[in-house]
């Protein structure tokens, strides 16, 4: 009877730390923060940037990290001596479409911020409050590279993390100049795209557009992460330093949503050379002039998920 008794005791011990491990696995996946580095944002040199509001001839305050600034702001545009936007909003495929038509005089006003100012893991905040906290005019959802362990992550110029994914990940690649370019991350180094002049990199995917052809077809979606129509989030380039920002609704009566060949052929109505597929669903958010402008959809109904980054225009 001896063995039976020390089988059953290690058949129990056994149980019991795997039931472990999946809970800490499942906690340090999910739930557990884990901060990395916090992120310093500058205020050297900040000014009052004097907005005009064409629509009530108010002014509003904000901040600047350059020299005093006029600009002009309606409920869908905004204008000054560096950024001009103009916001459309559309209905294709039964779906609500916001498009944000973007040129900036440099790409140092396309910018990448975090949750709570930190890079690490399980850090969050709405969309519209990382955008408030750093002045943008304009704001869409990253990557949400936080609930990952690998993907590149380079964000205004510094190299957060190198490890690449090893399912053929395509990343978004932006460079100093404006441009843009997508790489197969697994055959790409992240401190080489650095030197070269890199200066954000976006690992999600998949590419819509490179080279002003499709790259999705009808039957291409995101493996295991999405269905066919869902609320989206993309950035597509015209021409350096001339970009589109798109956020759809979704998983509504009123917005069935878009497919990817969808939303590629949006992004390629608009004249966009490359364009790229950001975090969706849920986190699906556009921010313009401080204004939640589409219908983000949460587990909870109507209302913001939270994220781990946004791409924004601002100083």
């Amino acid at each position: 009877m001896e063995p039976i008794r020390y089988k059953s005791i290690f058949g129990i011990t056994y149980t019991l730390l795997l039931a472990t491990i999946t809970v800490w696995f499942l906690l340090s996946t999910f739930v557990i923060v884990q901060r990395y580095e916090v992120v310093e944002v500058s205020k050297e040199n900040t000014q009052t940037l004097a907005y005009t509001d064409t629509t009530n001839s108010t002014a509003i305050g904000a901040t600047s990290e350059v020299t005093t600034n006029e600009a002009t702001i309606t409920d869908t545009t905004y204008a000054d001596e560096n950024i001009q936007i103009t916001l459309h909003t559309v209905n294709e495929y039964d779906t609500e479409v916001y498009i944000a038509d973007v040129q900036v005089s440099s790409v140092e006003y396309l910018q990448s911020a975090f949750a709570e100012n930190s890079y690490g893991r399980n850090i969050s905040e709405h969309t519209s409050t990382i955008a408030s906290n750093h002045n943008a005019i304009l704001a869409i959802n990253g990557d949400y590279y936080g609930f990952r362990n690998n993907g590149f992550v380079l964000r205004n110029g510094v190299l957060y993390r190198s490890t690449a994914q090893s399912d053929g990940t395509e990343d978004l690649v932006i460079y100093s100049d404006g441009s843009f370019a997508v790489v197969d991350e697994s055959s790409t180094d992240a401190e080489e795209l650095l030197n070269d002049g890199a200066v954000q990199i976006y690992s999600f995917g998949p590419s819509l557009i490179v080279e002003g052809e499709l790259t999705v077809d009808t039957n291409s979606e995101v493996s295991s992460r999405s269905m066919n129509s869902n609320p989206r989030t993309a950035i597509g380039m015209i021409d350096p330093q001339h970009y589109i920002f798109v956020v759809s609704d979704g998983r509504t009566s009123a917005s069935a949503g878009l497919s990817l060949y969808e939303l590629a052929t949006i992004m390629q109505d608009y004249g966009c050379t490359v364009a790229y597929n950001l975090d969706g669903g849920g986190s699906s958010t556009m921010i313009f002039n401080g204004e939640v402008v589409n219908n983000p959809t949460s587990g909870h109904g109507i209302g913001e998920r939270a994220v781990s980054d946004i791409i924004y225009i601002g100083y």
